[in-house]
């Protein structure tokens, strides 16, 4: 009875230790070994130790060893776990199951690796959470040394302290890992931030140097200080560029080795400071590239060749060429780096672009007073030019209507003339009759031919004075509505026929047909002069533009309402125009047919009565042999009629 409560006091010593190492140690494999000696004083633990498993790579380590037998392995070497079958310590990690088995037991099971043992003893480490953090195994090779139930209980009971102790130290070593990483993210970026501060205030710097462009030594030597801060430049050269000569002029020079050359002019040839500026980007040469340069033929040493590592970099902006910068050094340990040449290309571009700046302002200087001079000239001009648009517009579109009232008038012609040759003719008749009547010679056979030529007469007088009669009506209706411009309500499909009759004198003598598709039921309240004369402008267009010499040429106009909105489709089947036509199509005074009778004014004022006379949109489309294609979108509705409506 008392070695029982000797034990259990011990017992209650080894828990109370393994807590207190847990609170105060660090350090993992001395808490490990100290958990081992502890356990050691309660029951046999000669054969100890701890894997401790990773759930990402899958993987254990096995941090602490202590065996009779076998030698430990190495505590930072990784071994795969995926299946439970491969060892006793993968079940218990995988399966998170405590594990007792014996000799015969570990034999049956098939389990290779390692000195058999006459008694195996293993537990999971899990956490709070259930995780499993590894497994803490004890193990005799003694047969005199087994473990009993009691022993399972005790090393259950001492896995589970473990294991929070473990959790506790890996959160720490996770801490302190996390402040390391922290701690040199904050090194790199404080780093990082010094030298953008750096370059920043050198931007600045430079981008006070608003006079580069004076070419004043002085200017570049405060350019040289300022670079002087970011990197070692000993060695600093400035040359500019001149196109009209294709030399350099070195417009400032410090070298350690060479006397003062600025001022010095060279040409563009095969020295290394041409090489940079030919392939037109910063480049970083050591002597020994710089000797493989000269061997191939590259470049030819103007200056001498003591330097260790050069870096140049052309003066861009914009792909204008102002000069190159130079560094290079003359000692072995300087010798520069990529980062380095990214630097000096850096701050060449702001060169570049602080040389680019000055020089736009100069030109927009002289451009102000070159536009400044010319400004009251072209104002004029321009009131004149605006004026005479204004007045060939109204000459164009009064041409339109002198042309529509001249066709008209030639047509008309035609059936009077019938008629005045059939009034004459009537009129002869007449008076033979009568003289064949005074005189008695009036027989029945002539009284009869009398009365057939009366009737063809007759017949021919009606047709033909009804077609001037509907010729005549249909060009007083459009004649008035393009002069007077009147808003008023109109059947469209009657008025569209009431032009193409007006418009019969264009097509006479021509091979083109016209083909209408309009609804009979579209009524519009708008201008029908400006309809009118979209029509007779897009018709004119096409026979001029796009149908000449054709013998099948076909125009179609189709009407139809969406709404309140009228859609006019106007195509033909003409040669077209080509997108760069379509482009200026709209424009006042283009035209095609330039020198051939045309004004470039027809599209143009069918532009401004879609647009501004019926507010409404008007596209186009073609391609060179496809045609050419109108679609006009026009209010039903003009916006005046609407606004009365709601007034009213």
């Amino acid at each position: 009875m008392k070695a029982r409560l000797n034990r259990l006091e011990a017992v209650q010593q080894v828990v109370l230790e393994i807590s207190h190492l847990s609170a105060s140690c660090n350090e993992l494999a001395g808490f490990l070994r100290n958990v081992h000696q502890a356990i050691g004083r309660i029951m046999y633990a000669a054969n100890f130790y701890v894997a401790l498993y990773n759930d990402e790579s899958h993987s254990v380590r096995y941090v602490y060893e202590v065996d009779e037998v076998d030698a430990p392995l190495d505590p930072d070497q990784t071994f795969p776990l995926q299946d439970p079958s491969e060892s006793p310590t993968a079940w218990v990690i995988l399966n998170r199951s405590p594990l007792s088995m014996t000799a015969e037991q570990d034999a049956a099971r098939g389990w290779g690796s390692g000195t058999r043992s006459e008694h195996w003893l293993g537990h999971p480490l899990l956490s709070h959470q259930g995780h499993v953090l590894g497994a803490m195994v004890i193990q005799s090779y003694n047969a005199n040394h087994l473990f009993s139930d009691e022993d399972q209980a005790l090393f259950r009971m001492i896995a589970a302290h473990v294991s929070i102790a473990l959790e506790r130290l890996f959160s720490f070593d996770k801490l302190e890992q996390a402040v390391r990483e922290r701690t040199q993210l904050l090194k790199r970026e404080i780093e990082i931030r010094r030298k953008a501060e750096n370059l920043q205030r050198a931007l600045y710097q430079i981008a006070e140097l608003s006079i580069l462009v004076s070419h004043h030594e002085r200017r570049f030597s405060r350019l040289h200080e300022i670079m002087s801060e970011l990197m070692q430049v000993p060695n600093f050269m400035v040359a500019f560029f001149h196109e009209d000569t294709r030399e350099f002029s070195i417009v400032y020079f410090a070298d350690e080795v060479d006397g003062n050359a600025t001022g010095t002019r060279f040409p563009l040839g095969k020295g290394i400071t041409s090489y940079v500026v030919q392939q037109r980007q910063a480049l970083l040469i050591n002597r020994a590239e710089l000797e493989q340069l000269i061997a191939d033929g590259k470049i030819e040493v103007l200056g001498n060749l003591d330097s260790y590592s050069w870096m140049g970099a052309p003066l861009l902006a914009d792909e204008q060429l102002f000069g190159v910068m130079i560094v290079q050094s003359y000692r072995p340990e300087l010798a520069y780096t990529n980062a380095d040449l990214e630097l000096l290309s850096f701050i060449a571009s702001h060169v570049a672009a602080a040389l680019l700046r000055m020089q736009a302002a100069e030109d927009i200087q002289r451009a102000k007073q070159e536009l400044e001079s010319k400004n009251f000239e072209l104002s004029q001009t321009l009131k004149a030019l605006t004026s005479a648009q204004s007045e060939l517009i109204n000459q164009e579109t009064l041409a339109s209507l002198g042309r529509l009232v001249a066709g008209v008038a030639h047509e008309i012609n035609t059936p009077l003339g019938i008629c005045v040759t059939a009034t004459s003719h009537l009129v002869e008749e007449v008076a033979l009759l009568r003289s064949q009547f005074s005189s008695g010679q009036l027989s029945e056979q002539g009284l009869t031919e009398f009365l057939d030529i009366c009737d063809q007469s007759l017949r021919i007088l009606t047709t033909n004075s009804q077609r001037g009669a509907t010729l005549v009506r249909s060009f007083k209706q459009v004649a008035v509505d393009q002069s007077h411009e009147m808003l008023r309500e109109f059947d469209l499909r009657s008025y569209l026929e009431e032009t193409l009759q007006a418009l019969q004198p264009k097509l006479r003598g021509t091979s083109v047909s016209v083909q209408l598709s309009c609804a009979d039921d579209i009524h519009m309240h708008s201008f029908p002069g400006a309809i009118s004369q979209i029509i007779t402008n897009l018709l004119v267009n096409s026979l001029v533009h796009g149908l000449e010499q054709r013998d099948d040429g076909r125009i179609s106009i189709c009407a139809t309402q969406d709404g309140e909105t009228l859609t006019l489709l106007f195509e033909d089947n003409g040669k077209g125009v080509s997108s760069e036509e379509l482009r200026h199509l709209f424009e006042p005074f283009y035209t095609t047919k330039r020198g051939q009778g045309g004004s470039g004014l027809g599209t143009h004022i069918v532009y401004n009565l879609v647009t501004v006379r019926l507010g409404g949109q008007i596209r186009a489309s073609s391609g060179v042999g496809k045609g050419l294609r109108y679609e006009i979108s026009v209010p039903l509705r003009h916006q005046s009629s609407t606004d009365n409506d709601i007034q009213s």
